[in-house]
């Protein structure tokens, strides 16, 4: 499996955009911090037929080592999370788009 890095995406802007290498990485730094900065400030995040990306907060439980089975105190947290829109996960399937719409209707 593949991973899709900054670098690649900065090379996908510059070459479908049009703009220069410095001007692509400066805009995908500023739409990356801007979602970050969105985030750390508990806003979800939604970028249409892609999905959604939000923070929930986690209360405290008791977890246990696997290893000894001792029970352990987890502490509250923040997590992030990602729920893709329906257009993606029909991409995700080589499904037509408009089938997975209409699942939800």
């Amino acid at each position: 499996m593949e991973t899709l890095t900054r670098a690649q995406l900065v090379e996908a802007i510059y070459a479908q955009v049009g703009l220069s290498r410095n001007e692509s990485a400066a805009l995908l730094e500023s739409v990356l911090g801007r979602m970050a900065t969105a985030l750390g400030k508990g806003e979800s995040v939604k970028i249409s037929a892609f999905g959604t990306f939000a923070v929930r907060q986690k209360s405290e439980r008791i977890g246990r080592n696997p290893k000894t089975g001792v029970e352990v105190p987890i502490m509250p947290r923040k997590v992030l999370s990602f729920r893709p829109s329906q257009v993606l996960k029909a991409r995700i399937n080589h499904e037509p788009v408009g089938s997975a719409l209409d699942e939800d209707s």
